[in-house]
């Protein structure tokens, strides 16, 4: 009897979605290193802020080694411009208009490459300051939607694109899941590195006062945000980053790590549901499973 030809199950296209917070969406690299290791393809990437400084410079180069090397070279003395910006009170001081180091950084390695030669499709989001809209950066200069993408208000100044002047996209799309998914991914993996819902209960209260509260309505409102967009993802990552203050650059290798365990932890599932095989299993992670589930 002819033995029955056994179909390889179609795989899913994957879309990631990256999303802003600083220094911590260095986590970004943890992700992607992960699912590389994994053997689990990238096939198109949407980033907000960080997540498009991440994404961009991986879909352009899918060197994220590289990557991880760049922003583990970065010291606390190339942070100093923006925290002693963020530390001056003067009504007159203009937004920082320099460069940012960490967009410098990367413009040598990525020169002059256009959004639309990336080896991975890529979207980089983005706000327009004057009426609000979201803007979507699918062609042009590459480095110059991640500068767009990152302007944070009043921190950087926001950049000209085809007639527009943009601002950090994280306003309007912070983990850009509903972005990805419209680019074509059957299956859609958030990461989320700058949402959690803040302590107001009355001991935080009767501890730090209405004023703090007051300065956490930001974080709310990007949380309520945020949960409504990532209801389009498949599943959702989030590294456990909120610890860390938005430019603790120099804390990469830290945030890195927290990247990888954090998929790690999701992989069964996300090769479950885009049809890659599971990764083989080292007998300490087969004696684990076999303590929680049972299985070998």
């Amino acid at each position: 009897m002819k033995k029955e030809e056994v179909k390889p199950k179609k795989r899913k296209s994957v879309g990631l979605a990256l999303g802003g917070g600083g220094a911590r969406g260095l986590a970004h690299i943890g992700v992607i290193k992960m699912l590389h290791q994994a053997g689990i393809d990238i096939d198109y990437i949407a980033g907000t802020s960080m997540g498009a400084l991440v994404g961009g410079f991986y879909a352009a180069t899918q060197d994220i080694d590289l990557l991880e090397k760049l922003f583990s070279d970065i010291r606390e003395k190339d942070m100093l411009p923006i925290r002693k910006m963020l530390h001056t009170h003067s009504k007159d001081e203009a937004p920082f208009r320099n460069t940012k180091p960490v967009v410098q950084i990367l413009k040598s390695h990525l020169k002059n490459v256009s959004i639309e030669k990336c080896n991975i499709p890529f979207a980089a989001i983005a706000t327009d300051t004057k009426s609000g809209d979201m803007i979507v950066m699918k062609k042009g200069s590459l480095t110059n939607a991640i500068e767009a993408s990152t302007a944070i208000p009043m921190v950087f100044a926001p950049v000209p694109w085809n007639g527009h002047l943009l601002s950090d996209g994280g306003m309007v799309d912070p983990v850009p899941a509903d972005v990805v998914r419209d680019m074509g991914a059957e299956y859609v993996i958030a990461v989320n590195v700058s949402s959690s819902w803040p302590d107001i209960s009355e001991e935080t209260l009767s501890i730090h006062g209405i004023k703090s509260i007051i300065v956490d309505m930001l974080p709310i409102l990007e949380h309520q945000l945020i949960e409504r967009i990532i209801k389009e993802a498949d599943v959702v990552i989030r590294p456990p980053v909120m610890n860390c203050h938005w430019v603790d650059f120099p804390q990469a290798k830290e945030l890195i790590k927290m990247g990888i365990e954090e998929t790690e932890i999701h992989l069964k599932e996300i090769c479950r549901g885009t049809g890659y095989p599971e990764p083989k299993k080292t007998p300490i992670q087969k004696f684990v499973d076999f303590l929680f589930d049972g299985t070998l």
